[in-house]
């Protein structure tokens, strides 16, 4: 799975169109969210196939990005601070998270700028604070 950064109108009915283009393209969202700044709308949304996604969406008009590699992370729901740990443990390898959020089984979606870097932290997180 990788992550597609997508810019949108900020305006009613921008995210349904496209939603319709993806559905009526056979393309399924896995996760993401939609974020207003400064009036400027940017869609980050999670894809089994990206490139599928990135092509439909620009033949039907809309500013994609390349897609980007992800890092998947399950947080111990019953256990606060969990997003504070793994935000620190990136944080002092270096690496910084530019986008999270969640995909449709709860699991944790990171954006990293290190992705190599990114992975080994993601690795280690798993081998101390993930129950089997």
């Amino acid at each position: 799975m990788q992550d597609l950064a997508i810019k949108m109108n900020h305006r009613p009915g921008a995210l349904a169109s496209l939603g319709e283009i993806l559905g009526n393209a056979g393309v399924s969202i896995e996760g993401g969210g939609v974020f207003v700044v400064d009036g400027k709308a940017t869609a980050h949304f999670l894809f089994e196939n990206a490139e599928a996604a990135m092509n439909v969406l620009k033949q039907n008009g809309f500013s994609v990005f390349e897609p980007r590699d992800i890092l998947i992370q399950r947080l111990n729901q019953d256990e606060p601070g969990q997003l504070g740990k793994i935000a620190r443990m990136m944080a002092a390898a270096g690496v910084n998270i530019e986008v999270m959020y969640s995909d449709h089984q709860n699991q944790l979606i990171l954006v990293v700028d290190n992705y190599e870097q990114g992975k080994i932290v993601s690795e280690q997180w798993k081998f101390r604070h993930v129950k089997p």
